[in-house]
């Protein structure tokens, strides 16, 4: 048999009565093939289509030789009427970034003549792979363009046409099809084949937004937004824009600049700080403390704890540990001495307690999260 694919008649359908076909338990879950459905099944890089069958949960749905089958917690039986409602403000978020996605992908083999070779869609972002290399301006220029095949209103036809029809039709494709194909044609902008429910016109998917950008094995991958998925991510970001702003006593548009400005001062601190820090190291290996197999300082990076570790050794010829505190109960620590002594305290204090790091050449840096008590304890003991 094959499953009448509602969603083919209509995207729009939320509710439908179908009849259950057959109903058997695969692992935890039941497997339930209705006659007809308006569930939409895992396929071409697009989601499956969640939502209730009679107060049953469906979480998961494919297809497998025009088959679809789908998976609930309880069972249900043979011959049995059911009532199917999927969720649609899920779908329809799939419905504008599938449509997005061959409007974006449509305008970059017309103006580029690059093919999308991959397409994955979920519930938060869209990944778009083209067989050729990208830029941030090209981007823009497609970006716009797209956009304004959204604001055009074009109209959005699904079909499968005759074989005699597809002889003379030009359209894109991202792998061979065997079997019916199913054209979506998007007036003005693109003809694809395509299995997924889409938009009745361009208008709907409201605004495409390309974030951003990398290169994939020769080609681009782009990350992009549609719909409601676009305006949720503007609206967080206006948010955290504003609480940056307020932070920096700074109008929207000069935020960037007082970041900038922010982090030339915060190097000018960190460069006082580091030339500071080479006078205490100094100061440290000259004092009473430098004869403690344990020296504790704050606000060290690795790097002058690496020094100050170097400078006790050399001084002492005998093994030093130096500990900065990072976190509440979280250390940096640099071990020095001989490499039989480094590598076999550092092998205790893992048994001891949660240390991540490693080195050689006698040399061993990382974190320990305990308190300073423990550590102390730990190495003292051995």
């Amino acid at each position: 048999m094959t499953t009448i694919k509602l969603y083919d008649e209509d995207a729009y359908i939320k509710e439908f009565c179908a009849t259950v076909v057959s109903c058997e338990k695969q692992g935890e879950k039941y497997k339930t093939v209705l006659d007809k459905t308006a569930f939409f099944p895992e396929a071409g890089g697009q989601p499956c289509d969640t939502g209730m069958i009679d107060g049953n949960r469906i979480s998961d749905v494919q297809i497998e030789n025009d088959i679809i089958y789908h998976f609930s917690d309880k069972p249900f039986s043979a011959g049995q009427t059911v009532n199917g409602k999927i969720d649609f403000e899920r779908r329809f978020s799939f419905m504008q970034n599938h449509s997005g996605e061959h409007i974006v992908s449509g305008v970059i083999n017309k103006l580029f003549s690059l093919d999308n070779v991959g397409f994955h869609l979920n519930e938060e972002i869209a990944t778009l792979d083209f067989n050729g290399i990208l830029d941030r301006e090209q981007l823009d220029l497609i970006e716009n363009t797209a956009n304004k095949k959204v604001w055009e209103n074009n109209a959005v036809k699904t079909y499968y046409p005759s074989a005699e029809e597809l002889s003379g039709l030009e359209f894109r494709q991202k792998k061979e099809i065997t079997g019916d194909i199913r054209i979506v044609k998007i007036e003005n902008t693109d003809i694809c084949a395509c299995c997924a429910p889409h938009v009745k016109s361009t208008g709907e998917i409201g605004l495409i937004k390309l974030l951003a950008f990398e290169k994939m094995r020769g080609g681009t991958r782009i990350y992009m937004k549609c719909g409601g998925l676009a305006l949720a991510d503007y609206q967080n970001k206006l948010k955290n824009i504003s609480k940056i702003q307020n932070l920096l006593s700074s109008k929207p548009e000069d935020t960037a600049e007082a970041v900038e400005n922010l982090n030339r001062k915060l190097g000018a601190e960190k460069q006082k700080l580091s030339a500071l820090n080479k006078k205490l190291i100094v100061f440290l290996a000259e004092s009473g403390e430098a004869k403690n197999k344990i020296t504790v300082v704050s606000d060290f990076d690795m790097k002058d704890l690496q020094t100050l570790a170097d400078m006790l050794y050399k001084k002492f010829s005998e093994l030093k540990v130096v500990l900065s505190e990072k976190e509440k109960d979280t250390y940096s620590f640099v071990i020095v001495g001989s490499e039989e002594e480094t590598s076999y305290l550092f092998s205790k204090m893992k048994e001891e307690l949660e240390v991540g790091g490693g080195g050689r050449n006698g040399m061993i840096q990382g974190t320990v999260k305990a308190s300073l008590g423990e550590i102390k304890g730990v190495i003292e003991s051995i």
